[in-house]
């Protein structure tokens, strides 16, 4: 019996009616239904709102990273079960691995990312501290904060996992709960994620909620806090991005879209060069990898004239060669499309094409995948077309066979390969196969105003080069125009794309206690007692110290250049020193920075455990032979990891503010330390 997938709303699983049923892209037999249920969206986002909401909020930044590592480190001990199902979509192993582990791998990045980054609590501090006043007591800064409101992702076919988690991860950290609505054809995948993440308890409750079917009226119920992210066609797109409601409310919409991406083979490779066979091989790739169902993969490759016959003919050998059929038999390197509308969909498309474009390979007659039932599955030979004249074609700029599928372009010039590259009407990837950087450097800039992201391929690059098609946590992804115009990854800057960026304005006191941040400037606290003989728990934000005062002598800078090795002449040479614009010798900046820590390190063990780094380092004034310096030493900022070492003993992150000054007062130097520092329990 073929199971009724539910949706996952208001905590619990609904659905028990089978409505449309789901196949295999193997060999067309039911692998479940989608259920006909209705679903009540005020009842998801009221329980988006008040449970998810509190549920998230009440942890940090810190404490939900600890939690998405903690969920991809459950759902890695479990991936097996997702493979099982993942083969019913046509992916290979291979295939199956991009969408699997690489969503959990963007759990664990986003999660590594965060705790390194971003602070405890809920506010990050986007500063600088800007002084609006004469005397420093009104001044103004930046700062992100959660939206408090919930996100909906909705999400395309091809990557049923890693298409929900690489939003979601981003979106969790960002303190916003999901609902997230995967593409029908695939949601049986989805669910069983999802029922996973459910399982596992590591998520609060309604921190993701999850349908199958249609959205309904949910997107006519969102309001100003909320937003939408999507992937998918950029008509669809088009169409979602101006319903009323999101437009009324200025609800923020993100697309993620489809586009005609394109790899170009610069002038300077010849046939002979180990950068030609890269190409042919990333083409390849691209058209086999998902059988093409990549919104990243190749549609256009562009090529030196001169050499399109050589290319057209290594990527049909390489072509013939790939084994397409069931994945489960052994020797089948490319697996089915998604489903059999998908299938009917390429090969029209394929058609429109073939009016302005000649076959290269594929459209065989005795196309025959590999495996048993397979009649019934989804299949689509690679199919390579070619465009003789693509300055004067506009469909093979225009239509997108989303399948394996590419069209050679031959250009006469290097403007005409940009020209090409445009007409794209804005790509998410685009690849440069050069040998040259001068080359690179000629054609990047112009190139990436197209495109969000260029991937220039070398012989220098290719043993790690993860490729063409496949999209990076820590980078960007999404594109301009046709690809939708939005960002999606990119690191800590998806985060902060999902929180509200307020400027705030006060004396320096206020936006210290608000920011959680020391800010010059506010009201010191000084206890009389040496803020590294504090614990992590004990330390209070703007605790300070300042030292006592320190003379540079001339023996201090001669100890220091021959102990060091820097006997540069402004510290030595009194005749060429007194021609320079300080006219006089002056200390080393590191010297001035070794003697300031000396003047407030504690020198027995206590709670400081380590300095692991300076931040915002600025030599601002020089020091001359004689000058005396002091430090204000001021506990900036409390980073609660929470870790504890091999004996269990907790730690956190401290930043320190120092301030040096010379005897008239002045900023000598200015720097934040990062300190380890125990905590006390």
């Amino acid at each position: 019996m073929t199971q009724v997938l539910q949706s996952f709303i208001g905590g619990r699983w609904i659905g028990s009616q089978a409505a449309a049923p789901l196949h295999s892209a193997i060999n067309g037999t039911v692998v479940a239904h989608a259920h006909a249920d209705s679903l009540d969206f005020a009842e998801a986002l009221h329980f988006a709102r008040a449970t998810g909401l509190t549920g998230m909020l009440a942890l940090d930044f810190q404490q939900r990273a600890n939690a998405l590592k903690a969920l991809a480190k459950y759902l890695g001990e479990r991936k097996e079960e997702l493979y099982a199902i993942s083969a019913h979509t046509g992916a290979t192993r291979v295939d199956s691995w991009v969408d699997i582990e690489g969503g959990t791998g963007t759990l664990f990045a986003y999660a590594g990312m965060a705790t390194s980054e971003l602070p405890s609590g809920n506010l990050i501090h986007e500063g600088p501290v800007t002084s609006l006043g004469k005397k420093n007591t009104f001044a103004g800064t930046h700062i992100l904060v959660p939206r408090r409101g919930v996100a909906v992702h909705i999400n395309a076919f091809n990557f049923p996992v890693w298409g929900l988690l690489e939003k979601f991860a981003p979106t969790f950290l960002a303190g916003m709960p999901c609902i997230g609505k995967p593409a029908t054809s695939t949601s049986y995948l989805t669910e069983a994620l999802v029922r996973m993440i459910d399982a596992s308890g590591i998520l609060p409750k309604g921190a993701l909620q999850l349908i199958v079917g249609g959205t309904g009226d949910l997107l006519d119920r969102l309001e100003v806090t909320d937003v939408v992210t999507f992937t998918g066609s950029a008509d669809t797109a088009a169409k979602l991005r101006v319903n009323a409601n999101l437009v009324k409310n200025s609800i923020p919409f993100n697309a993620e879209a489809d586009s005609l991406n394109c790899a170009i083979l610069a002038p300077d490779v010849t046939p002979d060069d180990e950068e030609f066979d890269l190409f042919v091989k990333e083409v390849v790739r691209e058209m086999t990898v998902k059988a093409g169902q990549k919104c990243t993969a190749i549609r256009r490759a562009i090529v030196p004239r001169q050499h399109l016959d050589a290319v057209a003919e290594k990527i049909k050998a390489r072509l013939a060669k790939v084994v397409v059929g069931d994945p489960s038999v052994e020797g089948v390197k490319m697996g089915a499309l998604a489903s059999k509308s998908q299938q009917a969909d390429v090969a029209e498309r394929v058609a429109l094409l073939r009016q302005s474009a000649e076959l290269v390979f594929g459209g065989s007659a005795d196309f025959a995948p590999v495996g048993e039932g397979v009649a019934h599955g989804a299949f689509f030979q690679p199919t390579l077309l070619l465009c003789q004249n693509p300055m004067t074609t506009d469909s093979v700029h225009d239509v997108e066979a989303f399948g394996p599928v590419s069209t050679l372009m031959p250009y006469d010039s290097l403007d005409q390969a940009l020209a090409l590259a445009q007409r794209g009407k804005g790509s998410l990837v685009g690849s440069l196969i050069t040998k040259t950087p001068a080359v690179a450097a000629q054609l990047v800039p112009v190139v990436a105003a197209y495109h969000g992201r260029l991937h220039v391929l070398d012989r220098e690059s290719a043993g790690e080069s993860t490729g063409h098609g496949s999209p990076l946590p820590m980078l960007k992804h999404g594109g301009p125009g046709r690809a939708g115009g939005g960002e999606e990854l990119g690191g800590l800057r998806a985060v902060k794309h999902l929180l509200q960026r307020a400027a705030v304005q006060g004396s320096p006191t206020m936006l210290a206690a608000i920011t959680r941040e020391h800010v010059r400037g506010a009201k010191l606290i000084e206890t009389g007692t040496h803020p590294f003989r504090h614990y992590f728990e004990e330390l209070q934000i703007g605790e300070s110290l300042l030292t006592p005062t320190r003379q540079i002598t001339d023996a201090d800078v001669h100890a220091f250049g021959n102990l060091t090795g820097d006997m540069f002449y402004m510290h030595f040479d009194e005749e060429a020193a007194k021609a320079s614009p300080f006219g006089k010798r002056i200390a080393h900046g590191y010297l001035v920075l070794s003697d300031a820590a000396g003047l407030f390190v504690v020198a027995e063990p206590g709670p400081v455990l380590a300095n692991y780094g300076l931040d915002m380092l600025r030599f601002v004034k020089p020091v001359g032979i004689g000058d005396s310096i002091q430090v204000r030493l001021t506990c900036k900022r409390k980073i609660d990891r929470n870790k504890k070492d091999a004996n269990g003993q907790g730690q956190g992150v401290v930043a320190w503010d120092v301030e040096v000054t010379n005897q008239d007062g002045e900023v000598v130097a200015s720097y934040d330390i990062l300190t380890l520092v125990s905590k006390k329990l």
